[in-house]
């Protein structure tokens, strides 16, 4: 599957939603982050609930990070392309090589776009292995799970970093129409302000 429609297989812009299935425990949580992460108190809203399972609450955050990342990154596809953005940089001192250690086992220079649909890809395999993100209640994690989700938020933090460094002029001058940001209204008004 291609990205936010840079490859030949597929035009769409966004990828589709990821959710925990309707009256499952992923379902319930998600709407424990939804709440709180509207608060205001980002350390009040990444707080395990009192109860919950630990692995459980990361899957669930972990998912709902996917999705915000691929908002956010989707509605700054035509700025980012790969004439603009010819490597997945984050400023002049950081750049991102991609390797996944399995298709592509040596780290390669891409373009920031093809960096972010490799990662999507990437992630979008590891939460559809249940063997990795189960989805049957009560079925075990597996005792790499941390790790792995580790490194899905290390991966998708460096988009952030690369929408901030080099587009973030694109959200301050408002290049971007105010309806593309609404799902990330709040967070991009805390940058911005």
């Amino acid at each position: 599957m291609s990205l936010f429609g840079l490859g030949s297989r597929n035009q769409k812009t966004f990828r589709p939603k990821k959710s925990a299935p309707t009256g499952s425990k992923g379902a319930q949580l998600q709407k424990h982050i939804d709440a709180t992460l509207g608060s205001g108190n980002l350390r009040e809203a990444v707080k395990l609930p009192p109860g919950e399972d630990i692995n459980e609450w990361l899957a669930v955050n972990t998912v709902d990070f996917f999705n915000q990342v691929n908002i956010m990154f989707g509605t700054l596809t035509e700025f980012c392309t790969p004439s603009n953005c010819p490597m997945m940089t984050a400023g002049p001192k950081y750049e991102y090589r991609w390797a996944d250690g399995v298709t592509i086992k040596k780290p390669i220079e891409v373009s920031a776009p093809k960096y972010v649909e490799y990662l999507m890809d990437w992630i979008e395999s590891q939460l559809d292995d249940e063997t990795i993100f189960p989805q049957k209640l009560g079925a075990p994690f597996p005792s790499n799970f941390r790790d792995v989700v580790k490194t899905i938020f290390k991966r998708l933090f460096r988009v952030y970093a690369h929408i901030y460094h080099s587009h973030f002029q694109k959200i301050e001058f408002r290049l971007i129409d105010k309806a593309e940001l609404a799902p990330l209204e709040d967070l991009v008004d805390s940058i911005i302000q």
